[in-house]
């Protein structure tokens, strides 16, 4: 399987399992915060986020690489990692806009290309 698919896939499954980390976190926070009971769900959850943040974050670098995202793109991408269930909204935004596509990169180069000349 080609890098680029590689990674698209790869930041798909990113993208939603950060969000599902962030609502592990905060459930964790609520348990410990608000109903006093146990730090045993940021124990565990904040971890596990701490990981896939980064997964997902090297991934968006990665993207930016191969798929030649203008820099907008990559920082939104990075942007939407730090709001809670963000990381869904900009993967279906940019599922949407051709970034996550192979024919998308293919466009995308050639209208970068042909605005340089």
């Amino acid at each position: 399987m080609p890098l680029r698919t590689t990674v698209i896939r790869a930041f798909g499954i990113l993208a939603v399992a950060e969000a599902c980390s962030w609502a592990a976190l905060l459930a964790g926070m609520y348990l410990k915060w608000i109903a006093g009971t146990t730090e045993l769900g940021v124990q565990v959850a904040g971890p596990v986020h701490g990981a896939v943040f980064i997964g997902y974050g090297v991934a968006a670098l990665l993207l930016w690489r191969v798929q030649r995202w203008p820099f907008l793109v990559a920082v939104l991408a990075g942007v939407s990692a730090v709001f809670p269930f963000a990381t869904l909204m900009f993967e279906r935004w940019a599922g949407r806009r051709g970034y996550l596509s192979i024919a998308g990169a293919a466009e995308a180069t050639t209208v970068l290309e042909s605005s340089r000349a």
